[in-house]
């Protein structure tokens, strides 16, 4: 451990640090909700008191557990996005993380310049450094209220796909900088071939992963998601090593693989959930223990004018620019507007300048923080707020009972969930006059937001939501069975052995 702390610490004492980090990042997320704030804060100020007690001023590590957090974290969101729910939005949704991150920096940018006397180039890379938003921000102060599933969409889309735009701006800008004969259009030539390479690897990864986890034939289905998690991994790694757009063609990739008939997709889903949680708990802490409190007040009043032009100046041009096209109405937008949180992308860009030496990085990295608790503290505990007075919830919908799931061992049986329609040749028909393959049973049915537990004259109604369990090579078969061709398309793979 030496070089990464200062303090002759043992190696039980670090073990114990570590273990109190996750717990209290854990408990943390609880009170982060009844608070109504994102909890990547309590996780910053946690980084931030610990610091008191280990100095640790490793950012090449910290960098690099931030971008594996980042993979983590859109694998995550992007696995649990619904094709069908993105798909009438991604005009919206792909200019506002484009066009929209690049007014958002430009404006940001020019007055980072003129408040901090930085160069129109530094100011410029503090823009592009915040220019992003960060979904899991979002969403942890949206609760479970009813929201259109238009906006959802559309703020779920923006946040998993603008963090490319920001790091290649970040990255752009950097070399800039170093090297001032560096060439604007040789940067323009840079982008198109970053996202190119990154759209076309990621959808390719993404049906070559699922095409593996449903075909390969593991000793314990335990380790299924962690193939999906290595294919992750290798899916920014490849991509960023080619010149590809890493974390675009992760958020692909995990798009594909969550809309797929994918094979044990309730064990993958809900190990990443977990490990996207940790990885964030660990993210945020380090990044707060790389934050010096004493250094802050300086730039306190600078940091909250930036903040301010960021929020009720830069964030909602951008947005009302972006989408004057669109088909969203003024209401809509506003909200869209606030809801532009700034979280792990922005604190990670900012460990750039620090490992490129750039001249006034320290600074870049300080502001960067404040404008991130600001921006959380203040957004985060009044967008839903916001969301009730612009008329743009309904009624919290009540959360529709599941199973407890078995442990099925190394068996190649599996749980799946499969919503029936009126079109399904189930639907009408008791249990024992389904002819269902061997070895399957349909374990559990959810109707009206109730638990029916079935028997042999249970009768199949529509909208029906059956948990079946089957045999792994049985599962086509079954389907077609219980919802016919008319009905795949709202089957899900929900669990299997963990």
């Amino acid at each position: 451990m030496e070089g990464l702390f200062s303090l002759d610490v043992s190696i039980a004492m670090l073990i114990f640090v570590f273990a109190l980090m996750l717990i209290t990042g854990v408990l943390a997320t609880k009170f982060s909700s009844r608070l109504g704030l994102p909890a990547l804060v309590l996780f910053l100020v946690g980084g931030m008191l610990l610091n008191q007690i280990i100095f640790f001023e490793d950012v090449h590590l910290t960098q690099f557990i931030g971008i594996m957090a980042l993979i983590i974290i859109l694998f995550d969101g992007g696995t649990q996005t619904k094709w069908n729910n993105i798909k009438p939005i991604i005009g919206a949704a792909g200019t506002l993380a484009t066009l929209g991150v690049l007014l958002t920096a430009g404006i940001t940018g020019l007055a980072a310049m003129y408040i901090f006397n930085f160069t129109l180039l530094e100011g410029m890379l503090l823009g592009a450094i915040v220019g992003s938003t960060d979904a899991a921000a979002v969403f942890s102060v949206l609760g479970n209220k009813n929201f259109s599933r238009r906006l959802t969409s559309t703020l779920e889309a923006e946040s998993g796909s603008n963090d490319p735009m920001a790091v290649f701006l970040t990255v752009a800008l950097i070399e800039m900088i170093q090297i001032p004969d560096s060439s604007i259009w040789s940067a323009v030539g840079s982008f198109f071939l970053q996202m190119g390479l990154g759209l076309v690897l990621g959808l390719v990864l993404g049906k070559l992963t699922v095409m593996v986890i449903n075909h390969i034939k593991l000793d314990t289905s335990s380790l299924y998601p962690i193939l999906a998690v290595g294919a992750a991994i290798f899916t920014y790694a490849a991509t960023d090593y080619l010149g590809g757009s890493g974390l675009l063609a992760v958020y692909l990739m995990a798009i594909v693989a969550g809309n797929s008939d994918l094979t044990y997709r309730f064990s993958i889903l809900r190990f990443n959930e977990g490990f996207a949680w940790m990885m964030q708990i660990i993210m945020f802490t380090l990044l707060g223990l790389l934050v010096f409190p004493s250094q802050l007040p300086s730039i306190i009043w600078q940091g909250i004018l930036l903040t301010l032009i960021l929020m009720f100046i830069a964030r909602p041009v951008a947005v009302f620019i972006s989408m004057i096209f669109m088909k969203y109405n003024m209401k809509e937008k506003l909200f869209i507007s606030w809801a532009g949180l700034k979280g792990a992308v922005p604190i990670v860009l900012a460990t750039y300048p620090i490992v490129s030496e750039v001249e006034n990085a320290g600074l870049i990295f300080n502001v960067v923080f404040f404008v991130v608790i600001i921006s959380a503290l203040v957004q985060g505990s009044t967008l839903s707020w916001l969301a009730t007075k612009l008329g743009l919830t309904g009624e919290q919908e009540d959360t529709e009972p599941s199973i407890e799931l078995i442990n099925l061992g190394s068996t190649d049986h599996e749980i799946m969930r499969l919503t029936v329609s009126k079109s399904s040749p189930a639907v009408g028909s008791s249990l024992t006059d389904i002819e269902l393959p061997e070895d399957t049973l349909i374990i559990g049915i959810t109707r009206n937001k109730d638990l029916i537990t079935p028997s042999g004259n249970t009768i199949i109604e529509d909208r029906d939501t059956l948990y079946v369990l089957s045999d792994k090579n049985s599962r086509s078969t079954a389907k077609d069975t219980l919802l016919g061709e008319a009905g795949k398309e709202h089957s899900k793979t929900i669990a299997n052995s963990p």
